[in-house]
Protein backbone atom coordinates (compact mmCIF):
# COMPACT_ATOMS: atom_id res chain seq x y z
CA UNK A 1 0.00 0.00 0.00
CA UNK A 2 2.51 2.48 -1.25
CA UNK A 3 1.52 5.49 -2.02
CA UNK A 4 2.78 7.23 -5.68
CA UNK A 5 4.04 11.11 -5.54
CA UNK A 6 2.67 10.57 -9.34
CA UNK A 7 -0.43 9.81 -8.52
CA UNK A 8 -1.24 11.92 -5.83
CA UNK A 9 0.72 14.79 -7.70
CA UNK A 10 -2.39 13.63 -11.14
CA UNK A 11 -4.83 13.54 -8.49
CA UNK A 12 -4.11 17.08 -6.95
CA UNK A 13 -4.16 18.83 -10.69
CA UNK A 14 -7.02 17.03 -12.00
CA UNK A 15 -8.67 18.18 -8.50
CA UNK A 16 -7.32 22.02 -9.22
CA UNK A 17 -8.53 22.10 -12.92
CA UNK A 18 -11.97 20.71 -11.83
CA UNK A 19 -12.45 23.60 -9.58
CA UNK A 20 -11.18 26.52 -11.38
CA UNK A 21 -12.46 25.78 -14.68
CA UNK A 22 -15.83 24.19 -13.60
CA UNK A 23 -16.91 24.46 -10.10
CA UNK A 24 -15.77 28.37 -9.37
CA UNK A 25 -17.38 29.50 -12.42
CA UNK A 26 -20.61 27.92 -12.08
CA UNK A 27 -20.90 28.85 -7.97
CA UNK A 28 -20.15 32.24 -9.38
CA UNK A 29 -22.81 32.37 -11.84
CA UNK A 30 -25.64 30.58 -9.24
CA UNK A 31 -24.38 33.12 -6.52
CA UNK A 32 -24.90 36.11 -8.42
CA UNK A 33 -28.18 34.42 -10.66
CA UNK A 34 -29.79 33.70 -6.83
CA UNK A 35 -28.93 37.42 -5.73
CA UNK A 36 -30.08 38.80 -9.19
CA UNK A 37 -33.56 36.65 -8.52
CA UNK A 38 -33.73 38.16 -5.25
CA UNK A 39 -33.49 41.30 -5.89
CA UNK A 40 -36.17 40.84 -8.86
CA UNK A 41 -38.88 39.11 -6.54
CA UNK A 42 -38.14 41.72 -3.77
CA UNK A 43 -39.17 44.67 -6.15
CA UNK A 44 -42.08 42.73 -7.53
CA UNK A 45 -43.52 42.13 -4.65
CA UNK A 46 -42.74 45.74 -2.58
CA UNK A 47 -42.20 47.78 -5.95
CA UNK A 48 -39.20 49.48 -6.84
CA UNK A 49 -36.74 51.27 -4.50
CA UNK A 50 -38.30 54.51 -3.57
CA UNK A 51 -41.79 54.41 -4.23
Amino acid sequence: MKDSPEISKKDEQTSFIFLTVFLAPILAVMIVGGLGFSIWISQILMGPPGS
